[in-house]
Parts: structure tokens; C-alpha cells; sequence
């Protein structure tokens, strides 16, 4: 999934969320399971650990760094 900019409609940090919870699915419960004659696998942990670690840049992009704040340059030119 290239683009999870809109997944589910939600922005970056609902969607994260969601990521998350999923891989704690994954987790707790397994890979896959079987009831009856009927097979469940869920989501890969490989393309959802890829995925939060997206929404997680996304969203460190997104707020104001604090890295260079109330910093000023100054240049010095004698000629």
C-alpha cells in the first residue's frame, strides 16, 4: 500500500492506531488460525511494521522541531 495518506479516512495518527492495534492482533493471537475446516490469516507483520513506521514519519513530519527554534545566523563579510 504506497499511499495510506486517507486509509479508512482517518489521518495519520487514527491510522497509526490502527496499525497498531492490528499488529498487536497479530501478536496475541498468531499469524493465522483455523476454525473447522475454514482458515483465517491475518494482515502481514512485515507490511504493517512498513506501515507504522510511514504514518510515525508522517506524523514526526508534521509537528513543529524544536531543533533549531529561536536560532539566528549571522554573516560576517569583510570586504
Amino acid at each position: 500500500m504506497e499511499d495510506n495518506h486517507n486509509l479508512f479516512g482517518k489521518g495519520p495518527e487514527e491510522q497509526l492506531q490502527t496499525v497498531n492495534n492490528a499488529i498487536y492482533t497479530v501478536l496475541k493471537g498468531g499469524q493465522s488460525y483455523r476454525i473447522g475446516s475454514k482458515q483465517l490469516t491475518r494482515a502481514d507483520l512485515e507490511l504493517l511494521f512498513e506501515m507504522q513506521s510511514r504514518l510515525q514519519a508522517q506524523i514526526q513530519a508534521g509537528k513543529e522541531s524544536s531543533l533549531l527554534r529561536d536560532t539566528y545566523v549571522a554573516v560576517f563579510d569583510r570586504r
